[in-house]
C-alpha cells in the first residue's frame, strides 16, 4: 500500500470516528430526560468514554498531520536535490498507468 493510500485511510478513519462520537454525543442529548439509575449510571460511563475518544482522535490527527508535512517535506527535498530521477520516477508511472488504462 503506498504512502498516499495510507494517509487517505487514515483521515477516512479519522473521519468516521469523529462522526461516531458525534452520533453518541447526539443519542446522549436525546435521552437525557429519561430518569433512572442505571441510565443515569450509563450515561456517565458513556460520556467518560467519549471524552478519552476526542482526546484520542485529537492526538491521531495531530500525528498525522505531522507525518503528512513531514512525507511532503521528504518529497520536496528528494524532488529539488534529484530532478532528473524524480522525473524519470513520474515518467515511468505515467507509461505504467498508461499502459493498464490502455487495456481496458
Amino acid at each position: 500500500m503506498t504512502q498516499t493510500a495510507l494517509v487517505a485511510n487514515k483521515d477516512k478513519l479519522v473521519a468516521d470516528l469523529k462522526a461516531v462520537v458525534s452520533d453518541a454525543e447526539e443519542i446522549l442529548r436525546s435521552t437525557a430526560d429519561i430518569a433512572g439509575e442505571k441510565v443515569s449510571g450509563l450515561r456517565t460511563k458513556i460520556e467518560a468514554r467519549l471524552k478519552d475518544a476526542k482526546i484520542r482522535l485529537e492526538e491521531v490527527e495531530v500525528v498525522l498531520i505531522d507525518k503528512t508535512k513531514a512525507c511532503a517535506r521528504a518529497t520536496d527535498d528528494f524532488v529539488h536535490e534529484q530532478p532528473w530521477k524524480a522525473v524519470g520516477i513520474a515518467a515511468l508511472l505515467g507509461l505504467a498507468c498508461g499502459v493498464l488504462i490502455g487495456r481496458r
